[in-house]
Protein backbone atom coordinates (compact mmCIF):
# COMPACT_ATOMS: atom_id res chain seq x y z
CA UNK A 1 0.00 0.00 0.00
CA UNK A 2 1.23 3.46 -0.94
CA UNK A 3 0.35 5.49 2.19
CA UNK A 4 1.32 8.86 0.71
CA UNK A 5 -0.77 8.36 -2.42
CA UNK A 6 -3.77 7.27 -0.35
CA UNK A 7 -3.46 10.34 1.91
CA UNK A 8 -3.29 12.54 -1.19
CA UNK A 9 -6.45 10.91 -2.66
CA UNK A 10 -8.32 11.44 0.63
CA UNK A 11 -7.14 15.07 0.84
CA UNK A 12 -8.29 15.78 -2.72
CA UNK A 13 -11.60 14.01 -2.08
CA UNK A 14 -12.14 16.31 0.91
CA UNK A 15 -11.24 19.29 -1.33
CA UNK A 16 -8.38 20.36 0.90
CA UNK A 17 -5.11 21.89 -0.18
CA UNK A 18 -1.87 20.62 1.30
CA UNK A 19 -1.68 23.83 3.29
CA UNK A 20 -5.23 23.43 4.69
CA UNK A 21 -4.50 19.86 5.77
CA UNK A 22 -1.18 20.94 7.28
CA UNK A 23 -2.90 23.71 9.27
CA UNK A 24 -5.52 21.29 10.62
CA UNK A 25 -2.75 18.94 11.78
CA UNK A 26 -0.35 21.67 12.97
CA UNK A 27 2.23 20.50 10.42
CA UNK A 28 4.03 22.23 7.59
CA UNK A 29 2.84 22.16 4.00
CA UNK A 30 6.27 20.82 3.02
CA UNK A 31 5.90 17.87 5.38
CA UNK A 32 2.48 16.97 3.93
CA UNK A 33 4.00 17.20 0.44
CA UNK A 34 6.85 14.87 1.42
CA UNK A 35 4.43 12.37 2.99
CA UNK A 36 2.24 12.36 -0.13
CA UNK A 37 5.29 11.73 -2.33
CA UNK A 38 6.53 8.99 0.04
CA UNK A 39 9.74 10.92 0.71
CA UNK A 40 9.14 10.65 4.46
CA UNK A 41 6.93 8.63 6.75
CA UNK A 42 4.83 10.16 9.52
CA UNK A 43 4.99 8.84 13.06
CA UNK A 44 1.93 6.89 14.22
CA UNK A 45 0.74 9.90 16.25
CA UNK A 46 1.13 12.22 13.23
CA UNK A 47 -0.59 9.71 10.93
CA UNK A 48 -3.50 9.52 13.38
CA UNK A 49 -3.77 13.35 13.37
CA UNK A 50 -3.71 13.44 9.55
CA UNK A 51 -6.34 10.72 9.26
CA UNK A 52 -8.61 12.40 11.82
CA UNK A 53 -8.35 15.66 9.87
CA UNK A 54 -9.35 13.73 6.75
CA UNK A 55 -12.42 12.29 8.48
CA UNK A 56 -11.23 8.71 8.79
CA UNK A 57 -9.42 6.45 11.23
CA UNK A 58 -6.49 4.10 11.02
CA UNK A 59 -8.66 0.97 10.76
CA UNK A 60 -10.65 2.28 7.81
CA UNK A 61 -7.56 3.79 6.19
CA UNK A 62 -5.78 0.44 6.04
CA UNK A 63 -8.92 -1.53 5.21
CA UNK A 64 -8.88 -2.01 1.46
CA UNK A 65 -12.58 -2.84 1.27
CA UNK A 66 -14.38 -0.01 3.02
CA UNK A 67 -18.12 -0.41 2.73
CA UNK A 68 -19.89 2.90 2.91
CA UNK A 69 -22.75 2.70 5.37
CA UNK A 70 -26.05 3.60 3.70
CA UNK A 71 -28.78 2.79 6.24
CA UNK A 72 -28.70 3.97 9.85
CA UNK A 73 -30.95 2.35 12.43
CA UNK A 74 -32.86 4.07 15.21
CA UNK A 75 -30.62 2.52 17.90
CA UNK A 76 -27.61 4.29 16.33
CA UNK A 77 -29.16 7.74 16.81
CA UNK A 78 -27.51 9.93 19.44
CA UNK A 79 -29.84 12.33 21.28
CA UNK A 80 -28.86 15.50 23.10
CA UNK A 81 -31.44 17.33 25.19
CA UNK A 82 -31.21 20.91 26.38
CA UNK A 83 -33.78 21.43 29.14
CA UNK A 84 -33.10 25.17 29.47
CA UNK A 85 -33.70 25.89 25.77
CA UNK A 86 -36.42 23.19 25.46
CA UNK A 87 -35.02 21.28 22.51
CA UNK A 88 -33.72 17.85 21.58
CA UNK A 89 -31.24 17.15 18.79
CA UNK A 90 -31.24 13.69 17.24
CA UNK A 91 -28.06 12.98 15.27
CA UNK A 92 -29.69 10.68 12.73
CA UNK A 93 -26.47 9.90 10.84
CA UNK A 94 -23.77 8.90 13.35
CA UNK A 95 -20.42 10.66 12.89
CA UNK A 96 -21.85 12.87 10.14
CA UNK A 97 -19.67 15.75 11.33
CA UNK A 98 -16.88 14.15 9.27
CA UNK A 99 -18.99 14.47 6.11
CA UNK A 100 -19.79 17.52 4.02
CA UNK A 101 -23.28 17.87 5.46
CA UNK A 102 -24.78 17.07 8.83
CA UNK A 103 -28.47 16.18 9.08
CA UNK A 104 -30.26 16.29 12.42
CA UNK A 105 -33.83 15.89 13.60
CA UNK A 106 -34.64 18.83 15.86
CA UNK A 107 -37.57 18.76 18.30
CA UNK A 108 -38.53 22.15 19.71
CA UNK A 109 -40.96 22.21 22.63
CA UNK A 110 -43.44 25.11 22.86
CA UNK A 111 -41.47 28.17 23.97
CA UNK A 112 -38.22 26.47 23.00
CA UNK A 113 -35.40 27.84 20.87
CA UNK A 114 -32.05 26.69 19.57
CA UNK A 115 -28.96 28.44 20.78
CA UNK A 116 -27.80 31.36 18.65
CA UNK A 117 -25.35 30.24 15.97
CA UNK A 118 -22.79 32.75 14.74
CA UNK A 119 -22.27 33.40 11.03
CA UNK A 120 -20.26 30.70 9.27
CA UNK A 121 -19.50 29.38 5.82
CA UNK A 122 -21.86 26.95 4.17
CA UNK A 123 -25.59 26.57 3.87
CA UNK A 124 -28.55 25.61 6.06
CA UNK A 125 -31.63 23.71 4.94
CA UNK A 126 -34.63 22.58 6.94
CA UNK A 127 -37.96 20.85 6.39
CA UNK A 128 -40.67 21.36 9.01
CA UNK A 129 -42.23 17.97 9.76
CA UNK A 130 -44.71 19.21 12.38
CA UNK A 131 -45.67 22.38 14.20
CA UNK A 132 -44.56 25.87 13.28
CA UNK A 133 -41.35 27.77 13.91
CA UNK A 134 -39.72 31.13 13.57
CA UNK A 135 -36.43 31.34 11.70
CA UNK A 136 -34.35 34.21 13.10
CA UNK A 137 -31.72 35.57 10.69
CA UNK A 138 -30.05 38.61 12.19
CA UNK A 139 -32.87 41.13 12.77
CA UNK A 140 -35.31 39.34 10.46
CA UNK A 141 -37.85 36.70 11.50
CA UNK A 142 -39.53 34.28 9.09
CA UNK A 143 -42.48 32.06 9.98
CA UNK A 144 -42.43 28.45 8.81
CA UNK A 145 -45.19 25.85 9.11
CA UNK A 146 -45.61 22.10 8.70
CA UNK A 147 -44.56 20.82 5.24
CA UNK A 148 -42.63 24.01 4.45
CA UNK A 149 -38.89 24.25 4.07
CA UNK A 150 -36.25 26.90 4.65
CA UNK A 151 -32.86 27.50 3.08
CA UNK A 152 -30.30 30.20 3.82
CA UNK A 153 -26.63 31.03 3.81
CA UNK A 154 -25.66 31.65 7.45
CA UNK A 155 -24.03 35.04 6.97
CA UNK A 156 -25.70 36.47 10.11
CA UNK A 157 -26.39 35.11 13.59
CA UNK A 158 -29.31 32.70 13.41
CA UNK A 159 -31.54 30.39 15.44
CA UNK A 160 -34.98 28.76 15.43
CA UNK A 161 -37.76 29.25 17.95
CA UNK A 162 -41.16 27.71 18.61
CA UNK A 163 -43.76 30.23 19.71
CA UNK A 164 -46.61 27.80 19.00
CA UNK A 165 -48.54 25.62 21.43
CA UNK A 166 -47.37 22.25 20.08
CA UNK A 167 -44.00 20.59 19.62
CA UNK A 168 -42.25 21.34 16.32
CA UNK A 169 -40.07 18.79 14.52
CA UNK A 170 -37.59 19.88 11.87
CA UNK A 171 -35.24 17.93 9.64
CA UNK A 172 -32.27 20.33 9.55
CA UNK A 173 -29.16 19.93 7.39
CA UNK A 174 -26.06 22.05 7.75
CA UNK A 175 -23.06 22.19 5.49
CA UNK A 176 -20.36 22.15 6.59
CA UNK A 177 -21.29 20.32 9.80
CA UNK A 178 -21.91 22.71 12.67
CA UNK A 179 -24.29 21.08 15.12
Amino acid sequence: MNIGEKIKRLRIKKQLTQEELANRCELSKGFISQVERDLTSPSIATLLDILESLGTNIKDFFNETIDEKIIFKNEEVFVQENIDFKYQIHWIVPNSQKNRMEPILLSLDPGGATEIDDPHEGEEFGFILSGSINIHLGNQVFKGRKNESFYFKPVVSHYLSNTGSSKAKILWVSTPPSF
